[in-house]
């Protein structure tokens, strides 16, 4: 109305040509000449407009019903138009309209409910749909303090959440994360929203587009959800686990968690998610496990394999058998793999060297942080040095042996040293290298030498108690009665005291 008005104040006010209108403001004559013209300027008013297919409205509640149902469904196993067009026909004897009619309502209803792009998250949450995001956090493990991160997904139709904790921030951590949440509510989301991390995006493109990395292409196939990503720096398009990751952090991270074991804290975790889900939601009146029945129902099944999230590479080792990973950590295989290639299996939690077999050579916490770190596992290379005792001082392995160790070493005769290197790989085996070490020192005062005594030696300073199970009695065995004591006949007794008989 601007531009309208500013057009017929020059013409009739200010006396200025059409040409001249034209020149300056660059609309068509034509365009003009109709402002020029408009004498009526109330506002439109546009009538409703009629329903769309009104001869469908009896079956409508079922089609609806139908597709929604397909939400659970992967891609090629939904309805189309032409299975949608038959089951009517099969399911009700008075139907005769024509196909036609069902494929055009059909089209728009799977608009609706599916949509093919979606570039903004709708007002109104549809269950089954989740959004992820990582946070910053700190615990310690065995005692060691880590900075690290907890995977939040959140179910916003339900404000339901779940968390689960990491040293990293990586695909396998992701993955992981992921796959450890769906198994533990019994399906996959149908539609997950995340950022634009790299363990999932690797190059934002023009226009939004996005190049995904190879691993997480087949976990999202594999899995059959819909991965949507948020524009650059709009996390507030996913406000509701943006909102989840202060919740979980201040309700379930504090004070700083301890534990030994990082898996066993994690289940831990989905086990609070469910008792904090016993809360009322801040609008609606109802526990958000009530309303998560609604997720439930719209999740996506299992499929019947679970997906691999560890990532396997080609890795060279040196004289020692060790490798490098990532260009700061550093671990060790075993004598019997230096100088060759192998192949290395890398998790969330572990780093595993496998043979040609897949199997596990030995298996390593994984290491994270900004500095250069090592990880040895001496159990490969004590027996491997075992069955060759005689080469020891000779393998560059002798000098990355402990001090307490090589100079228990050394005060062995040449046919000493191989069942007691034989007996503190079975000590490493059982209670961990450290505390074959700390064996080895105590023996190193006592100057004992023999494998029994060794063996004695670590069982003290080791002690580990068998469970018993227990006994069950024979019917035969009568029951032990209860006694319960007279204490007037004590009382009897010490009035007594002092009283000659």
């Amino acid at each position: 109305m601007t531009q309208v008005h500013d057009i017929r104040k020059q013409f009739f006010e200010e006396g200025k040509t059409i040409s001249a209108i034209h020149r300056e403001t660059g609309f068509d004559r034509k365009t003009i000449r109709a402002y020029l013209a408009k004498q009526d300027f109330n506002q439109d008013i546009v009538p409703p407009a009629k329903p769309l297919f009104p001869s469908l409205k009896p079956y409508m509640s079922c089609i609806d019903s139908w597709l929604a149902e397909d939400k659970k469904a992967r891609k090629k196993q939904r309805h189309t138009a032409q299975r949608v067009y038959n089951r009517l026909k099969k399911e009700f004897n008075d139907f005769k309209l024509s196909y036609r009619t069902v494929a055009g309502y059909v089209s728009l209803k799977k608009m609706e409910i599916f949509g093919k792009t979606r570039a903004y998250l709708p007002l109104e949450h549809i269950p089954g749909e989740a959004q992820a995001d990582f946070g910053d956090c700190q615990f310690f493990q065995r005692g060691k303090l880590y900075d690290g991160k907890y995977l939040n997904l959140s179910f916003p139709a339900s404000n339901k959440g779940y968390l689960q904790v990491f040293k990293g921030e990586n695909a396998e951590c992701l993955l992981e994360g992921l796959i450890s949440i769906f198994t533990h509510i019994g399906g996959v989301p149908s539609c997950i929203w995340f950022d634009n991390a790299s363990s999932a995006v690797s190059k934002v493109l023009k226009e939004g587009a996005r190049n995904l990395t190879d691993k997480f292409l087949k976990f999202k196939a594999h899995y059959g959800f819909e991965a949507v990503f948020c524009n650059i720096g709009a996390g507030h398009e996913k406000g509701s686990v943006e909102s989840k990751v202060g919740y979980h952090r201040r309700n379930m991270l504090v004070p700083v968690p301890r534990f030994d074991d990082i898996l066993k804290f994690n289940r831990q975790l989905l086990a609070l998610c469910e008792e904090d889900g016993n809360r009322n939601h801040y609008k609606i009146e109802a526990t958000h496990n009530d309303l998560f029945a609604k997720d439930r129902n719209a999740l996506l099944k299992l499929p019947a394999s679970p997906f691999d999230p560890c990532r396997y590479e080609r890795q060279k080792t040196n004289g020692y058998g060790k490798f490098i990973l990532d260009g700061l950590y550093e671990y060790s295989v075993s004598p019997k793999y230096a100088d060759c290639h192998v192949m290395v299996r890398i998790g969330a939690h572990t780093v595993a060297p496998i043979d040609e077999s897949i199997r596990e050579i030995t298996v390593h916490e994984r290491l994270y942080g900004a500095l250069k770190q090592s990880s040895m596992n001496w159990l490969p290379y004590l027996t491997q040095l075992s069955r060759f005792p005689g080469a020891l001082k000779y393998t560059g392995i002798y000098k990355m042996l402990p001090d307490p160790l090589r100079n228990y070493l050394e005060s062995l005769t040449k046919s000493q040293k191989g069942k007691v290197l034989s007996v503190i790989a079975k000590f490493s085996e059982q209670s961990g290298f450290e505390a074959a070490v700390d064996t080895v020192s105590e023996a190193l005062q006592y100057q004992i030498t023999d494998v029994d005594s060794l063996t004695s030696l670590h069982s003290w300073l080791n002690p580990t108690l068998t469970p018993l199970k227990p006994i069950k009695l024979s019917p035969s065995v009568p029951e032990l009665q209860k006694y319960a004591p007279q204490l007037s006949l004590y009382d009897r007794v010490l009035s007594k005291a002092g009283e000659r008989q």
